[in-house]
């Protein structure tokens, strides 16, 4: 038995404070993201001190409206005693780290992101692990493209990227009137981690479910070797324990986290199928198999995505045929720095 769910405005994106169940509240804020539109972060009300899981991307705007939204509750930023960060992409976690240099607040985040956090500050531009990556599945002109790209000015006075404390799979956070169970849920970054409210019957799901899209797999600066093996192992992790209320970081509060598991597991069969088919059919490369099949739910092809689109697109691919070596459906093989791909026997 799912809790039963709030009910929410029509648009999740609407500025505000939205209650998600006793002592739980939404908020969602904007992003210099196009495409995600706004970020969710959860209020937990404690005795203790407020709870935030995930900050919102670190831009004044951005900590007005948190302001803004904690003073129709009663309290202020200094309320907040801790952040707990699902992973640690920009938009989740970089508002933790200015309140904190500001006010004190303690900040948690998933153990399995200690390498990509570790890594902030040493990358030779822009995505440059995923250059390399890219190189990898022949892609080399959109290799050029993102290499090329101009590198935000590193803000000198932005304070350390280190969290306070790790949060380990398996720990329960013990709140007053609550316990969060943390679990690692490695796949779209390496050390995601989702928090559980089983009494309450609510899954804080940052990016590991997603209502509407299916997130990104491995973007970040130290991926690891095989996200999409562990992000579809992390997927029934979450949906062999009971079904709770979804909260997701992007999209709209939904009443069954194991109905979205179900409709992104299929989604990710039909594209090991689509892929397979078209290595099958001739095309040996990830670049290749990724310009012969359609993207988006309007069905675009590769060349008519942005750069950024294309190199996602090109990398969901290349993690998809490695799954499917995995399973013993194609081989690969290594020319002159680019893998290449064949239906076995």
């Amino acid at each position: 038995m799912t809790a039963s769910v709030v009910e929410q405005p029509t648009d999740w994106t609407e500025p505000g404070v939205h209650p998600v169940a006793p002592g739980v509240h939404r908020i969602p804020l904007a992003l210099p993201i196009p495409s995600l539109h706004s970020v969710n972060v959860y209020v937990i009300e404690d005795p203790d001190g407020l709870v935030v899981v995930d900050s919102g991307f670190a831009l004044p705007d951005t900590a007005a409206r948190l302001k803004d939204a904690l003073r129709s509750l009663g309290h202020g930023l200094d309320d907040v005693a801790q952040f707990l960060v699902t992973h640690a992409h920009w938009d989740h976690y970089s508002q933790a780290l200015v309140l904190r240099k500001e006010f004190g607040t303690r900040v948690r985040i998933g153990r399995g992101e200690r390498p990509s956090i570790e890594a902030f500050g040493r990358e030779n531009g822009p995505h440059f692990r995923q250059v390399g990556l890219l190189r990898r599945c022949g892609a080399d002109a959109l290799a050029d493209e993102i290499a090329g790209q101009d590198r935000p000015p590193r803000d000198p006075d932005f304070p350390s990227v280190v969290p306070d404390s790790w949060l380990d799979d398996g720990e329960r956070i013990g709140l007053a009137g609550r316990g969060l169970d943390v679990f690692a849920t490695p796949g779209h970054t390496r050390g995601h981690i989702v928090l559980r409210d089983a009494a309450a019957g609510l899954l804080f799901a940052g990016d590991h479910i997603l209502p509407h899209i299916s997130p990104s797999i491995g973007l970040e600066g130290e991926p690891e070797p095989k996200p999409l093996r562990s992000y579809l192992e992390s997927l029934r992790i979450v949906r062999d324990m009971p079904d709770t209320v979804l909260l997701p970081a992007h999209g709209a509060v939904t009443p069954s986290t194991h109905a979205r598991i179900d409709e992104l597991l299929e989604h990710h069969a039909q594209r090991l199928d689509a892929a397979a088919e078209q290595v099958r059919a001739g095309h040996g490369t990830a670049f290749e198999v990724a310009s012969a099949i359609p993207w988006t739910r309007r069905r675009k092809a590769l060349g008519d995505l942005d750069a950024f689109s294309r190199m996602l697109a090109v990398l969901e691919i290349d993690a998809h045929l490695d799954v499917l070596v995995d399973r013993g459906v194609l081989d690969v093989h290594e020319e002159g720095g680019v893998r290449r791909y064949a239906a076995r026997g």
